[in-house]
């Protein structure tokens, strides 16, 4: 029998829902502040491997161009599944900065060939892993998850006041830098508190014109090289060839690990914030997976691996915009980054002190969410002392002052812990929910 039950009508009132129709022309600016808001934080990681593997500039303008790609596909699967691969939650992929110390490590010791075989293998286990989650989710429970949330926030704090400060340039900290990023943050502030309706979710789209046309006329805009790669290239497949090695592997696939804690936090956290409730089995495992055969993809690109980006989490924490086909014109947006080379170098000119002016708050957002985590794990004396020590520990010892400590340990172990607050707090959170009682304290006046 046909089904002639009319169609849904697009309405821009649709963006606090996960499906609905949006009209084109209203989604479109919702998905591009997303694309802005990751857009830095995608290419910079590449970028830092690459210099520690020695590669020449052609090669690293091509693997910028392929991250794009790798993480608009990325993307894609997230918001619409492939049997049970993507989670159908608003996330977006990006290549993430949780691998950059072992990546580098690896790059320098082996060459990128060897970066690219690692990332191959250690993402097919991680997305082996997801599609199994159901038979070890549960060692992820509420606290767990509520302080690695916690720690996702207090670790993007400094790049937050990196970028404010204008990224890791020679004027970091210089009074333009300063005034830019203020404008910007003012000017978001302001939209949020002034605008109505849909508009007030567009602050961060807005505060980004502000700065980016302020940057312009304080010469911190370069727009020399916006043609400079052509206007069309098609992507490269398997740029560097893959290498195999045993203690790369290793290294690698142990950060994979603290990846997926990292995932089911974000995706947590973006359940609780963004669509008001509890994440379900399903979309942890779909998340998972794509984490991991979304990094298999990315290798096929030559690229590092990609996963859930915080700061994109935080901005629909901060925006409620959580519909799929508004997140998904920012993959497509993506994509064309990768294929148009003219957008992503438009997109790449864009100052880290105007994305730290926009990305502050979001990253306070991030934390706060851990907060609420945490506060309906309930602040039990058990639950207390796992949330106190884990973020103590996890924080205290991996302070660039306080570093050193780690300086006993064999460098495999350094590689992984010593610059991650996230894998610290998570190893540290998993072992005492693990050990201590569960009535711990219970039978206290």
């Amino acid at each position: 029998m046909k089904n002639t039950a009319p169609k849904q009508a697009a309405s821009v009132e649709n963006v606090f829902t996960l499906e609905g129709r949006v009209p084109l022309g209203k989604a479109i600016p919702f998905g591009l502040q997303h694309i802005l808001a990751m857009f830095v934080a995608n290419l910079s990681p590449i970028t830092i491997i690459a210099a520690a593997a020695g590669l020449d500039g052609a090669t690293l303008a091509v693997l910028l161009q392929n991250a794009m790609i790798a993480a608009g596909i990325a993307t894609f699967i997230q918001l619409y599944p492939i049997w049970k691969i993507g989670s159908g939650l608003p996330v977006v992929m990006g290549v993430s900065f949780t691998f950059v110390a072992v990546l580098s490590s690896v790059a320098a010791t082996y060459g990128y060939g060897t970066v690219v075989g690692a990332v191959m293998v250690g993402g097919i286990v991680e997305g082996i892993l997801g599609l199994l989650a159901k038979y070890w989710r549960k060692v992820i429970t509420p606290i767990v998850a509520g302080c690695v949330v916690t720690g996702i926030g207090l670790s993007l704090f400094t790049v937050g006041i990196r970028s404010f400060g204008g990224g890791y340039n020679d004027d970091f900290g210089s009074w333009q830098n300063l005034l830019i990023a203020t404008i910007t943050l003012a000017t978001c502030l302001a939209w949020n508190a002034l605008a109505k309706g849909y508009l007030k979710q567009i602050s961060v789209l807005v505060g980004m014109i502000v700065g980016y046309v302020i940057s312009f006329f304080f010469g911190k805009v370069d727009l020399s090289a916006i043609m400079a790669d052509g206007f069309f290239s098609l992507p490269h497949l398997m740029p560097v060839a893959p290498e195999f090695n045993i203690n790369a592997i290793i290294s690698v696939v142990l950060i994979y690990l603290v990846s997926a804690a990292e995932t089911i936090g974000d995706t947590t956290a973006l359940c609780n914030g963004g669509l008001n409730r509890d994440i379900t089995e399903k979309e942890i495992s779909g998340s998972l997976a794509i984490d991991g055969f979304g990094s298999f993809i990315s290798s096929l690109f030559s690229t590092p691996p990609v996963t859930s980006f915080s700061q994109n989490v935080g901005l629909i924490a901060m925006t409620k915009v959580v519909n799929r086909f508004t997140i998904m014109t920012g993959a497509v947006i993506m994509v064309l980054c990768g294929l148009l080379p003219p957008i992503a170098n438009f997109f790449a000119s864009l100052p880290d002190c105007v994305l730290g002016g926009c990305t502050v708050m979001m990253f306070g957002n991030i934390c706060v969410a851990g907060f609420e985590m945490l506060s309906r794990a309930g602040f039990n004396h058990r639950n207390n002392t796992i949330a106190s020590l884990s973020l103590a520990i996890g924080v205290g010892t991996t302070a660039a002052s306080e570093v050193g400590i780690w300086n006993i340990f064999p460098q495999m172990v350094r590689d992984v812990f010593s610059a991650n607050v996230v894998a610290v707090i998570f190893v540290v959170a998993i072992v005492l929910d693990l050990v201590l009682p569960k009535n711990m304290g219970i039978h206290e006046e």
